[in-house]
């Protein structure tokens, strides 16, 4: 039975993750944010342990992964999904709302995967996986802060698999497109069917595509696979 850690596990992607890991017969904890409510609820219809957390907060995060570590016994496998964004002009974002963005998209994943590899260095073995996006790679009007730390995330990805690599520890990146997730449902109709105009697959992707690819990282299929980044995307701007 692995022992899976997921971020952001209430809703969207995460939620989905959760889902399959569950059924797969793995040991889950998710970190959530606020819905103290969804959390009970997802912990009761799937048997997975909520932890509350603020993952921007590195205090926060030590005493997630303490918790984590205490219940799991340990953890094979790290989803890093939890994710905001702040809709706008740059020219019209402030500081405040730029560092939210960034502390929770870019350091919050920093501090995670910092203090679960320290646990994994010494099982000589894991399984990273970071949720990017997109916007990441072609970044995206009036996201600026969003697809410059998810940029990040790319970056952080492959210079930890060289730096993990030889204790064993695999980390990947999933770089989601479009997905039908509460990110998203601002977009109104004509923007959804111009992003869709702009998928090759001419659909909105669904969370649990997402999580087929994490599914594949954690596996054992992709056991000789390390700083890699997986477009799930629908072929969107190729």
């Amino acid at each position: 039975m692995r022992r899976v850690l997921i971020s952001g596990g209430t809703r969207g992607i995460g939620l989905a993750c959760v889902k399959a890991f569950c059924e797969n017969g793995d040991k889950v904890a998710f970190i959530y944010k606020k819905s103290d409510y969804k959390a009970e609820e997802i912990a009761k219809r799937y048997g997975a342990m909520p932890i509350r957390a603020d993952i921007s907060s590195e205090d926060e995060v030590k005493g997630a992964i303490r918790l984590a570590l205490d219940t799991l016994g340990g953890v094979d496998i790290l989803v890093n999904n939890a994710g905001i964004s702040e809709i706008g002009l740059f020219t019209d974002m402030s500081g405040a709302e730029w560092h939210n963005v960034i502390n929770t998209n870019l350091s919050g994943v920093f501090f995670m995967c910092r203090d679960v590899s320290r646990e994994m260095i010494k099982q000589k073995s894991g399984k990273i996986i970071n949720i990017g996006s997109v916007w990441g790679r072609c970044g995206a009007s009036c996201e600026v802060a969003y697809s410059a730390s998810k940029a990040g995330v790319r970056g952080l990805t492959m210079s930890m698999a060289k730096e993990l690599g030889p204790s064993g520890i695999t980390v990947n990146c999933v770089e989601p497109g479009v997905i039908a997730t509460d990110m998203n449902a601002h977009f109104d109709g004509e923007t959804m069917r111009e992003l869709c105009d702009e998928t090759s697959l001419c659909r909105i992707g669904q969370p649990e595509d997402v999580a087929n690819a994490v599914m594949f990282f954690a596996s054992d299929r992709a056991s000789f696979i390390t700083g890699q980044i997986l477009g799930v995307d629908g072929g969107f701007e190729i």
